[in-house]
């Protein structure tokens, strides 16, 4: 009798499900973590539009609004600081339960007290919160994750943060903008994902210390990454704070905003797969510059798209944001191509940091562009920051030699803390090799 030969299909297939299978074994602990990241998205997601349309219905310009998304970016960037110290004090589970309240506080203050000054404040609260609750989750991830399968842990993670933030746009359907139940469920689903975290029996990890790379010795070894993750900040910290504003310009109706900011978010999850994987085969460098120009281009189209009614709007948007969410995951990963392994994750605390303060100041010069040159100086603002940045690394190429030879494999990813990191960093270890050229023999 002969032996049975397997089909080199049917091992690939059983190679593929056993992987599968473990991952899914692997995630069941961490379901209780995951659950409470989506309703916390659900949550604050709901929010961030909400206070949009709320907004113009109380005559709230686009100068204040821009400032709105400042002070979030700006709680962002002061809570990566103070934050950490929060965990370290008291803990996973009282911390996450301290922040998660906070937020909540916050959503029921923006209609309580419809005052400016209050809702700049207490945006700079959420700010500071939120990055707390992202980075316990991720340290927590990160502790609970073999190396192995750290890769799809985080891709996991990921695709949760950008399907519960899109599905929070759907939310506005639900209620009036100027009534209290949008609010009232907005807080409720933040306060909701304090119990599957707090039924959790995950044990609580210790959280490291950070240091961050200089950013002058960042540039000088990973350039064309710095510019990219400045230029992505400017561009997405105005988009969270202004998109839904624009549209709102363009008498759309609620659901007319919603359809956009789905769909802007949708192509921005589903288009860092191929742009990831074209960047893989090419210098990464380059792809930045062609995915950056891609973006100008789709900037332009989606300033033609605004008075052409909600599907063409959101067609535009949906274009867009596959160009445009891609940057930030690719600056990373441009970063971890010029950098020796062990200074990745303190350069990936510097190269958030860099594109913290460009979201920062988006929206609030964005915001005072539309202010002096009307709606479309939103989509002109996205071409010009991307724009710049096409010919930035255009021209930085010119002295840089290609990467291809050592880069990293792509990860699909949107601004967190600087705690995700560790599983990027430690998600592919065979792609980061032990001795990389320096940076004056590349």
């Amino acid at each position: 009798s002969r032996c049975p030969v397997s089909h080199p299909a049917s091992g690939r297939f059983h190679s593929v499900f056993r992987e599968s299978e473990a991952l899914l074994v692997h995630l069941l602990p961490l379901a209780a973590l995951l659950s409470g990241v989506a309703l916390l998205l659900l949550g604050s997601g709901l929010l961030t539009t909400l206070l949009a349309v709320r907004g113009g219905i109380e005559g709230f310009g686009s100068p204040f609004m821009g400032l709105l998304g400042s002070m979030f970016f700006a709680g962002f960037l002061i809570g990566t600081h103070v934050a950490p110290r929060m965990i370290r004090r008291v803990g996973h589970v009282r911390a996450f339960a301290f922040f998660t309240s906070a937020v909540a506080c916050a959503v029921l203050l923006h209609e309580m007290l419809v005052v400016p000054w209050v809702w700049a404040l207490v945006r700079l609260l959420t700010g500071i919160s939120m990055v707390g609750l992202y980075t316990i989750v991720e340290s927590w991830l990160n502790s609970q994750s073999a190396p192995a399968q750290r890769a799809r842990v985080f891709s996991v993670y990921m695709g949760v943060n950008l399907g519960a933030l899109a599905l929070s746009q759907q939310l506005l359907h639900l209620g009036p903008a100027s009534g209290h139940v949008l609010f009232g469920l907005a807080a409720l689903l933040v306060s909701a994902a304090v119990m599957p975290v707090a039924a959790t029996r995950l044990n609580q990890p210790l959280l490291d210390h950070s240091a961050s790379v200089d950013l002058k010795s960042l540039y000088a070894k990973a350039p064309i990454a710095l510019s990219a993750a400045f230029a992505s900040g400017l561009a997405m910290g105005a988009f969270w704070g202004l998109g839904a504003v624009w549209a709102d310009g363009h008498g759309i109706g609620h659901q007319g905003i919603a359809a956009f900011m789905t769909a802007t978010i949708l192509g921005g999850a589903l288009f860092q797969w191929p742009i990831g994987l074209m960047s893989d085969r090419m210098d990464r460098g380059r792809a930045i510059a062609l995915v950056s120009l891609g973006a100008t281009l789709c900037a332009i189209g989606l300033m033609l798209a605004g008075s052409r009614g909600t599907l063409a709007l959101s067609l535009a948007g949906f274009v867009y944001g596959g160009f445009a969410f891609s940057l930030y995951p690719m600056a990373v990963a441009r970063m971890i191509d010029r950098l020796q392994p062990h200074e990745v994750l303190s350069g990936s605390s510097s190269l958030l940091l860099i594109h913290g303060a460009g979201a920062a100041a988006g929206p609030l010069l964005a915001g005072f562009a539309m202010a002096l040159a009307g709606d479309a100086a939103l989509p002109l603002w996205f071409a010009a920051t991307q724009g710049a940045l096409a010919i930035a690394a255009s021209s930085l190429l010119r002295r840089l030699t290609p990467d291809i030879a050592h880069q990293t494999r792509f990860q699909p990813m949107v601004r967190t803390a600087s705690t995700a990191f560790d599983m990027v960093e430690g998600a592919h270890p065979d792609d980061l090799p032990s001795t990389r050229p320096s940076t004056e023999t590349r």
